[in-house]
């Protein structure tokens, strides 16, 4: 089962056509570490983002900066975006124009700008911004730290979200917002240091995930969960085969929107459980819901096909989580309060139908679950 649904085709650059005057393309990569010294648990994230390479200059185009706001000027550059969540949780951005980026777009891809690289199989670099820039330069949307890193990263479980229409919805570009999940189960191993203080990153104990998105635009509400820290409540047994992976919102094609559509996989030791609005026949139905309290936010969701059912809730503390921020490729910051953590933790059921009946599969304790919820104020 492990390569079944991998194409690295899709972990490509995509910023072609239409997209590479209007588009983004994103790889993203999470994981935990544990602290060289103390052997404390953090979680962190690695991401490299492009936009609008057909705009491309020697320096970075900020669509923040109120002069481009004026002439309505879209973004363009590689943000190479890295942070932890938990203690001292952060995001830290560093820019490239596109004059100082090379790409290898086809599979496998290749992407790197200075000291800062990622390829399908590893990633290496270096990003710090002080206090002083954080605050003199809020087009970065960054804070202020300093990270460094050496990975490798393999990719064991696929969950290729594919559409209805296949290859063609794709090539036409019909989707505001694409998914691919090569590595919903990774394997990630090297060094972290943040701020000075080393984290040593190992295979067994990394939780790894690694996905990528692209478009012209992000969705609205736009919710993920995901975690390969798995083990079964019925039997006590770690899940080592395991993972599961939800995604969406609102998905649009043009300018038709799709209402509260969620994409979801869960590889069950062996066993394919997919919940995909776009296969039609599978009948799919999805119900979810996302609330707050003063300390903690939670996400509740239900996805339901002919012969399965998986049900979802997890929580995560909000001292651990960051609002991440991006621009989108019309330069517009559309999602100002985007819960995004990496300490998620809760359960997931598994059932399946037999006879008319549901039958509990599994309940499953989840860990170390990546999570996401935003909704922009105008959808």
């Amino acid at each position: 089962m492990a390569n079944e649904g991998s194409d690295i085709k899709r972990d490509a650059m995509m910023l072609k056509g239409k997209f590479a005057r209007q588009g983004y393309d994103w790889w993203w990569h999470s994981f935990t570490a544990h602290d060289a010294l103390t052997g404390e648990e953090k979680a962190f994230f690695v991401e490299f983002f492009l936009v609008n390479p057909a705009l491309g200059q020697e320096e970075p185009i900020f669509g923040q900066l109120p002069e481009n706001q004026k002439i309505h000027a879209k973004p363009s550059y590689l943000m190479v975006n890295v942070g932890c969540w938990g203690a001292g949780a952060r995001q830290i951005h560093r820019f490239f124009g596109w004059k100082k980026i090379k790409i290898h777009s086809e599979a496998p891809f290749v992407i790197e700008a200075e000291d800062c690289y990622l390829d399908e199989t590893r990633s290496e670099g270096h990003v710090s911004v002080s206090p002083e820039e954080a605050k003199d330069h809020p087009e970065y949307f960054s804070d202020a730290g300093t990270m460094s890193w050496s990975l490798k990263i393999h990719k064991i479980l696929p969950f290729n979200v594919g559409y209805g229409a296949g290859e063609l919805s794709r090539h036409l570009e019909a989707f505001q917002m694409y998914w691919h999940a090569e590595g919903m189960k990774s394997e990630f191993e090297g060094e972290i240091v943040l701020d000075g203080r080393k984290y040593v990153v190992t295979p067994e104990a990394s939780y790894g995930y690694a996905d990528k998105n692209w478009g012209s635009d992000f969705t609205s509400p736009w919710l993920w969960l995901a975690s390969s820290n798995l083990r079964s409540k019925t039997s006590g047994k770690i899940l080592v085969n395991s993972a599961f992976d939800i995604g969406g919102g609102r998905p649009k094609i043009n300018h038709l929107a799709l209402e509260r559509k969620l994409l979801g996989f869960f590889a069950y030791e062996g066993q394919r459980y997919e919940y995909n609005f776009s296969k039609f026949w599978t009948h799919t139905k999805t119900v979810f819901s996302f609330k707050e309290d003063e300390g903690r936010v939670y996400w509740h969701v239900e996805q339901k096909t002919k012969e399965s059912e998986m049900i979802s809730d997890i929580s995560c503390a909000k001292k651990d989580m960051i609002f991440i921020r991006y621009e989108s490729p019309k330069g517009e910051m559309r999602h100002r309060h985007l819960f995004n953590g990496g300490n998620g933790k809760g359960t997931v059921c598994l059932y399946r139908f037999e006879n008319g009946k549901r039958i509990l599969i599994d309940e499953i304790e989840a860990k170390n679950v990546g999570c996401e919820y935003g909704e922009c104020a105008e959808d």
